[in-house]
């Protein structure tokens, strides 16, 4: 049995970015755990809007499976002002709790600063120094975030790892529909035709009917 580690900026990104993979490891066997680094906060965010968030997250995460969810309650789209001491002792406690063999990771060059902060965060915690070593590092995509930042090499998404989940795709357009205040309608980047659209696109190039890709960040054998 394996336990998988994933780090979302915000609930959603968890399952947009690597929601196939998550289900079809709890179906495996695994253990998979989920941290959710921020809430919204008034004024920025309504109270109606930031519990409704947190309650799609709990109900999705039940409905898959999750082992355990932990919500850090840092301010969302503010990451990048708070203090750098807190976040990263925060972040390191949640995975010397999990001890997990797999970390899944924002992509660093996403548009959304949260993103970057929180990859950063990450790599800071992951560190080898720190034992038991985490065996394997995964950076995923966003969609409407990873492929909207300016073009350059530092931004890049090239994925070198893809995971088939042709048989997880449904489970993960039903994980999606939980949040409901973050899903439009097609061709919205954060629709369900979006994600099948992505899935099958990343599924084609491994001649799959779907998949998710990956950065392999690190990987320790």
């Amino acid at each position: 049995m394996k336990r998988l580690l994933v780090f979302a900026p915000h609930p959603d990104d968890e399952i947009l970015g690597c929601g196939g993979t998550i289900i079809k490891n709890i179906q495996q066997g695994n253990e998979v755990y989920v941290c959710v680094v921020t809430r919204g906060y008034p004024p920025y965010f309504d109270i109606e809007r930031i519990n409704k968030n947190v309650e799609d997250a709990v109900a999705c995460h039940q409905f898959i499976g999750i082992k355990k969810t932990f919500f850090l309650d840092f301010p969302a789209v503010q990451l990048e002002s708070v203090n750098r001491f807190d976040l990263n002792g925060k972040v390191l406690d949640v995975v010397k709790e999990v001890m997990p063999d797999e970390v899944y990771i924002p992509h660093y060059g996403d548009m959304q600063k949260d993103h970057s902060v929180v990859a950063d965060a990450c790599m800071v915690a992951l560190r080898p120094k720190y034992k038991p070593q985490v065996k394997r590092i995964l950076g995923y995509e966003t969609m409407s975030e990873t492929d909207w930042n300016t073009p350059n090499v530092q931004n890049a998404f090239i994925p070198n790892v893809f995971e088939d989940i042709s048989d997880t795709l449904e489970l993960k357009k039903k994980a999606l529909s939980f949040f409901s205040l973050q899903v439009s309608p097609f061709p919205d980047a954060r629709s369900e035709g979006a994600i099948d659209a992505l899935a099958k696109y990343r599924g084609a190039l491994m001649h799959w009917n779907a998949a998710e890709a990956f950065m392999l960040i690190r990987e320790l054998k």
